[in-house]
């Protein structure tokens, strides 16, 4: 009969997280690469736990192993630093100017970012006096051709990654405005890609239309959109101005150039 490390959990259990983030404290503790000995000895876990989990986290690339029996952190622990410090950074630089459209519109304002077939939104401004229910709160998503903010990232991108995302979501509408047939959403796309605003009318929630126009980073890469949501028959083309702006003055504390007349 084979003998068990009396240590290790017979089943998943919170300790095994902890462990696993005790192991990542440790090597974070040391710029070089740590010996399995040394890694047990300060964290005090059994070398066989020890050696199980890391391995678990080097097939995740959370760890990686230079060399047999040493370990250091690995490159996705930067990836997701990087795009958590990102995430961060758009929501930081869009909080006041976002706050200043809401009191000039007096309508909900919203901060979306892409998340694979979704968007999400990560901020918004907005009061009771909008006269509009806020549907979907801070940390709700949906899909990207229904959206405004969802459009203007599809619009970047080429003809075979859109292709790709109608048969992957097969396009599925909630309203009797929603873009359900590939060649809408295309032409859709190719304005959205002219104007450099994208449309939401009726598409998501029957009742509210919206207007969103891109955030931009230092590298020229569409990292968010900025949109004004508000009643269908209560959206105004003159806050189209004041929104471009917005979104400006927020790119630019992202370092983008934003060109004379807009982008």
């Amino acid at each position: 009969m084979k003998a068990t490390d009396p240590s290790i959990p017979a089943t998943p259990t919170v300790q095994v997280i902890e462990r696993m983030f005790a192991l990542i404290d440790v090597l974070a503790s040391r710029e070089e690469a740590m010996s399995l000995k040394e890694i047990s000895e300060k964290t005090g876990l059994h070398p066989s736990t020890t050696h199980r989990i890391l391995n678990d986290l080097a097939t995740g690339r959370f760890v990686d192993r230079p060399e047999p029996g040493s370990y250091r952190l690995g490159m996705r622990l930067l990836e997701l630093g990087n795009l958590v410090k990102g995430r961060l950074s758009v929501r930081d630089a869009a909080l006041t100017p976002m706050r200043e459209l809401h009191r000039l519109t007096q309508q909900p304002v919203n901060l979306s970012l892409r998340q694979g077939d979704e968007i999400v939104y990560v901020e918004r401004a907005f009061s009771e006096r909008s006269g509009m229910q806020v549907v979907r709160a801070i940390g709700g998503r949906a899909p990207l051709h229904l959206t405004s903010v969802g459009k203007l990232f599809l619009a970047i991108d080429d003809p075979q990654r859109v292709r790709a995302y109608a048969t992957r979501t097969g396009l599925s509408g909630q309203t009797k405005n929603s873009l359900t047939d590939l060649g809408q959403l295309e032409r859709e796309l190719a304005r959205v890609r002219q104007y450099g605003i994208a449309r939401d009318n009726e598409e998501l929630e029957l009742g509210v239309r919206c207007m969103a126009v891109g955030l931009y980073d230092d590298q020229n890469r569409l990292v968010a959109g900025l949109s004004i949501s508000a009643p269908a028959d209560r959206l105004d083309e003159n806050w189209l101005p004041k929104l471009q702006t917005t979104a400006n003055a927020i790119s630019s504390a992202l370092g983008y150039k934003v060109a004379p007349g807009g982008r």
